[in-house]
């Protein structure tokens, strides 16, 4: 496992989602084993560059999952992470992923060898118009700032084969990302008008994302709007270098940097016996057999 991270040395990574429960677990387990690693350029949604630092200290750094890396390095991990990440106050959702300081702006085109996005809303139902723009239509905006970037260029390489324009699972024909945005802003616009609250436009929201998924065959908002961002993917990648992975699950730690870290009721809870039960579609409930 360690060998396939050599290719990071003396790279430069912009990582997108830099908070996530995944992207902790990468920039960690890259700084810790390849610390030849030039540069992190970490995206998080800030109003600031104090906010970002915030973020930094409270959601990725301060975690205990970085125990390891603060015992080995010692007394000079607060230099080493001075060193190895640059915070980049932004929004994948905005042009030039919201990046409002145009020197660092410049300094990321020019030196990013790498982008790893892992930005996303993961909320099965969440609602349609906030998946769209961040699942979907992110990609958009992430893939016109890679073509930005002077060393991401080259022959185009995807893996995990991507969906098509207008592919559905159950094979149901007329599926169009533009189309699906024209829906989500009608709809918002007939809610704004009938003087619908808050609460309303977000079940409203929530209730059109779940039918249009169903209607080409995908289970929740959250597959089918990932799927319509691979779609983009295919569709604007030119010739850049692309991987797509899917991983059916994420989970705790098995091993490294030590077991069972996890973060999140998905997993703390389920862990110390505190949740013993979950929602499930149709308002079943399902006992969780609990193995320690």
């Amino acid at each position: 496992m360690e060998a396939s991270f050599t290719s990071f040395r003396t790279k430069s990574i912009l990582i997108t989602g830099a908070t996530g429960f995944l992207a902790k677990f990468l920039l960690e387990k890259i700084l810790r084993i390849q610390p030849n690693v030039k540069k992190f350029y970490l995206l998080l949604r800030a109003a600031d560059s104090k906010s970002a630092t915030y973020r930094l200290h409270n959601e990725i750094i301060g975690k205990d999952l970085f125990r390891l890396l603060k015992e080995k390095l010692g007394a000079n991990f607060n230099s080493f992470i001075s060193e190895k990440l640059t915070l980049v106050p932004g929004d994948i959702s905005r042009e030039d992923l919201g990046l409002k300081d145009s020197t660092l702006r410049e300094e990321i085109y020019n030196q990013t060898d790498v982008i790893i996005n892992l930005a996303a809303t993961i909320t099965f139902d969440d609602r349609y118009d906030i998946s769209l723009r961040l699942n979907t239509f992110g990609v958009k905006y992430i893939i016109d700032f890679a073509k930005k970037c002077t060393k991401l260029k080259g022959e185009g390489l995807i893996l995990e084969k991507p969906y098509h324009l207008g592919d559905s699972l159950n094979g149901v024909p007329g599926l169009d990302i533009y189309v699906e945005e024209k829906l989500v802003r009608d709809k918002l616009d007939e809610l704004c008008e009938q003087g619908a609250t808050e609460k309303e436009i977000t079940m409203a929201m929530k209730d059109l994302g779940m039918t249009r998924a169903k209607k080409y065959g995908w289970p929740n908002t959250y597959v089918f709007t990932k799927a319509m961002g691979e779609m983009l993917v295919e569709e604007l990648r030119g010739n850049l270098s692309i991987v797509i992975v899917r991983p059916s699950i994420v989970t705790g730690t098995f091993k490294e940097p030590f077991p069972g870290w996890a973060e999140g009721i998905r997993f703390d809870d389920m862990n110390t016996e505190k949740l013993r039960i979950a929602a499930t579609e149709g308002g079943v409930v399902t006992q969780l057999l609990v193995i320690l």
